[in-house]
C-alpha cells in the first residue's frame, strides 16, 4: 500500500503569517488536532499542533492573536512521499516518533497520515507496534 493510499487527501494549511488564534479556529472548524503550515512559497515550513498553541504561546502568556503559526514552525520538516510504501509510512512515525505525517507529491501537501489512518489501512501487529514506539518512554 502506498501513502496515497492511507492518508487523508486535501489537507489544508495555514499559512506562517496567520495567527494562533485563526489557526485554532480553523483546528476547530476541521475537527483536527494539527495543521501544516504553509509558507508565502506554497511548501510545507511545518506544522503546529493543538498542544504546541497551548504550551507554547498560552502557557507562556503569549497572545494567539498576535503570535503566528511560523513562529511555531521550527527545526526539520518530517515527511513522507505520495508513492512511499507503508513500511516506509511506519519507518517514519516510529523514527521520528510522531503521530501525523505530512503526504507531499511535487513539491506540494497532498495529504496527512494519522495514527488512526494507519489502524485503518494496516495489520493490527503494525499498528501496534507504531503505537508502543510512539507512547514509549514519554
Amino acid at each position: 500500500m502506498l501513502a496515497r493510499d492511507m492518508m487523508h487527501a486535501g489537507a489544508e494549511c495555514v499559512g506562517e503569517h496567520d495567527s494562533l488564534q485563526f489557526t485554532a479556529e480553523r483546528m476547530r472548524d476541521l475537527d483536527v488536532g494539527c495543521m501544516p503550515i504553509c509558507g508565502d512559497d506554497d511548501k510545507l515550513h511545518g506544522i503546529v499542533t493543538d498542544r504546541d498553541i497551548v504550551l507554547r504561546c498560552c502557557a507562556e502568556g503569549r497572545d494567539p492573536s498576535t503570535m503566528t503559526a511560523g513562529e511555531l514552525a521550527q527545526g526539520t520538516v518530517i515527511w513522507i512521499s505520495a508513492d512511499a510504501r507503508d513500511e516506509q509510512v511506519l519507518e517514519a512515525m516510529t523514527r521520528n516518533r510522531i503521530k501525523r505525517l505530512p503526504v507531499i507529491e511535487d513539491g506540494r501537501l497532498v495529504g496527512m497520515i494519522s495514527e488512526a489512518d494507519v489502524a485503518r489501512h494496516l495489520p493490527d501487529e503494525a499498528v501496534a507496534e507504531l503505537t508502543e514506539k510512539i507512547y514509549a518512554n514519554r
